[in-house]
This record gives C-alpha cells, structure tokens and sequence, in this order.
C-alpha cells in the first residue's frame, strides 16, 4: 500500500483532546516498563514527540529518580501535557519543550536514552530525526522508539480499524487509520536506523500493528 502522509504536527485543539481521551493507558503502560529496563537509575532522558505527556508520567513514577525533558511541537499538546503533569505531581521530574525532533537544541551525547512513541509516522523523512538522536544520544546510551508499521492493503487498513477499540469516536477512528496510512514499513525503518549511523539497533515487529527499535544503555 501506498504512503500517505498526514501532517506532522498536530496541532488542533480538538483534536489534541480526542487524541488525549484515547485510552491508551495498557500500551503507554507496557512501553514505559520497557523503556525503564533501558536505563541506569538516575538517568537524564529525552521523549521526542510526547504529546499529552502520559508516559513520562508513568515513567517519572516508575522511576523517580530519572530527569525528563519531554518534547512536541503542538502547543494544543503540550497545553493539555502541562495539565497532565500537574495533576499527576511530577512537575519537580518533567520538563516540556516545545522543540522540532528533527533541529534538537540539545548538546552532543547529552542523553543517557532517548524515547519515541508514535512520531515516526508523522515525518515526511525520519532521516534528519534519527540522525539527532544519535547526536545527543551518550556514546553508550540506549534508545526506543516504537510507532505503527503501514499495513499492506487498504482492506487491511480497515480491517485493522474495525478492530481497534469500540468506544473510539468516529474521530477517533478516522485518527487512527491516517496513521496507519501514514505508517512505515519494517524494511523501510530498518533502512533508515542504518543510513543514520546508530548502531547495536534491534529492530522488530512488536505487535500485530507496532515497530520496536531498542539499544540498551550500557552505563
């Protein structure tokens, strides 16, 4: 199936609030224990593309000890993620940006891991993004990016939509299905990790709709 891209930044207020009413909070659950086996206890970590905050969150709980700098370009986002991040007490623990993946302000080898999920989907080209990450990723940090895989065919697409979770609003649907539709491939992903020069990346179908990149931080 052909991609077919969606915007970048999501940046309508409307539907900033469908995307944070998703309950998502099983899968944002399982990537956050993931990522915490990636880093040492008192790790400074960067989650590019985090949206309404929710897994730093989790993760600040998981892992109290660990700085956060959450970034997004959609102010509707990080409106709604700074809200998250005061109801849940973790303000001392997460700072939002509202900084490009693509063009970090950060310094070289700054991050003992850096994290993504669902941004990669949104890019025209995740070359530049990739490329960032390896720059201020620490010589041995660890990385985890997770996002959609493009479906074959369009039935397929729909399919999958049809399946996703019954309370989601028609909007809520449509949302998801441009993702997919949006979506990389496996193959194309993995190419793209090696143009980028990060090395000791496992890349792997992780569900029967995800992508899984990983390198465990060796500090």
């Amino acid at each position: 199936m052909e991609r077919i891209l969606e915007p970048e930044v999501m940046d309508d207020r409307e539907e900033a609030i469908e995307y944070d009413a998703m309950d998502f909070t099983e899968v944002n659950t399982n990537f956050a224990k993931e990522a915490v086996q990636l880093a040492g206890m008192n790790a400074r970590v960067l989650d590019v593309g985090t949206g309404t905050a929710r897994i730093p969150i989790i993760l600040s709980q998981l892992r109290p000890q660990w700085q956060i700098i959450a970034i997004d370009l959609a102010d509707s986002m990080l409106e709604i993620g700074q809200k998250n991040i005061l109801n849940a007490n973790c303000q001392e623990k997460i700072k939002l940006e509202k900084v490009d993946g693509k063009n970090l302000p950060y310094q070289s080898e700054q991050f003992d891991l850096v994290i993504s999920n669902s941004l990669i989907h949104h890019l025209e080209n995740p070359l530049p993004f990739l490329r960032e990450i390896k720059r201020v990723l620490k010589p041995h940090g660890g990385i985890f990016l997770r996002d959609l895989f493009r479906p074959d065919s369009e039935e397929i697409t729909k399919g999958m939509v049809r399946e996703i979770d019954p309370n989601f609003s028609p909007r809520q649907a449509q949302l998801f299905q441009d993702s997919l539709r949006a979506a990389f491939t496996l193959a194309e992903i993995a190419d793209f990790i090696q143009q980028s020069g990060l090395k000791n990346v496992k890349i792997y179908q992780s569900s029967n709709r995800h992508w899984t990149a990983i390198k465990t931080s060796k500090n």
